[in-house]
């Protein structure tokens, strides 16, 4: 396990690649990726029991699946600085015959992908029936998975939830990233979510709140906190509030930077404010 410190170095290392990683093609989705960062950081380098190397079985370790695919940057960057492929691969982000696509793919064979992802609404789905295989193989270990806030205007995400909770599936931690940004506004402006833990709660569910999915110590303490309710009968979901764009000033709270990547001026200020710490790749 890492201590404070060296997670928040990495956290600041990922901002970079993401940055760059988007800015390389002028594509790709840097404002949810910067919101979870912290997230994904301390998921993958303190919490989630994983072994060593890859295989797309995963028996008696964690397993992780991201619906909101279109976050894959943050995904790659700590996928790669986590020892799943080599970090000088992000250099391929979104070019042709990359295994790092827009959205992650399975075809490819990039390590620590399990699914493909990004047609939002389906990664609950997924995540539910790894989670009930995993207990009829006996294997003890837990399911993660990650949602847009925006993604559960899906309505497959709410036939999941009462599934997860009819069925009893009490190994699986959902994560809802509230940003309260979309592609096309804010959340409240094209459809209102209402209270969402609350709504979880009125399925069945057991909810740990995260009041500021942006600092380690939180994020880290809520994890351990949904760990800690498993296994006790039912499905536990984590409400994380974020800021999207979160770590660069200019990107932060506007969903303008949903899915637009920053031009040469804006790369250079928005890495300004993320000094390199473990070193660019």
């Amino acid at each position: 396990m890492a201590n404070l410190e060296e997670l928040q170095d990495l956290v600041v290392q990922v901002r970079r690649d993401i940055l760059r990683m988007v800015h390389k093609v002028n594509s790709g989705h840097p404002g949810g990726s910067l919101g979870c960062t912290e997230f994904f950081v301390a998921l993958y380098n303190e919490v989630m029991e994983l072994k060593d190397g890859f295989d797309m079985d995963g028996k008696d370790e964690d397993l992780f699946f991201l619906s909101n695919g279109h976050i894959s940057p943050v995904y790659y960057s700590v996928l790669a600085r986590r020892g799943y492929f080599s970090v000088d691969e992000l250099n391929t982000f979104r070019l042709i015959n990359s295994r790092l696509q827009g959205h992650p793919t399975t075809h490819e064979g990039l390590p620590g992908v399990r699914i493909a992802s990004g047609s939002l609404g389906q990664g609950m789905s997924v995540a539910i029936g790894a989670a009930q295989a995993k207990k009829l193989n006996g294997d003890n270990k837990l399911i993660y998975s990650l949602h847009g806030d925006g993604e559960l205007q899906e309505g497959q995400n709410w036939e999941a939830i009462m599934y997860a909770a009819g069925n009893k599936v009490d190994n699986y931690i959902a994560t809802i990233d509230l940003n309260g940004q979309q592609i096309d506004g804010s959340t409240d402006d094209v459809l209102p979510l209402g209270n969402v833990a609350e709504k979880f709660r009125v399925f069945g569910w057991d909810v740990v709140e995260v009041e500021n999915g942006n600092d380690l110590e939180q994020i880290i303490a809520g994890l351990n906190e949904a760990k800690s309710r498993t296994g006790k009968g039912k499905p536990v979901c984590i409400v994380m509030t974020t800021m999207m764009g979160n770590g660069v000033d200019f990107m932060i709270h506007t969903h303008a930077w949903h899915g637009k990547a920053p031009n040469d001026e804006q790369l250079a200020t928005a890495l300004a404010q993320n000094p390199e710490t473990l070193g660019d790749y």
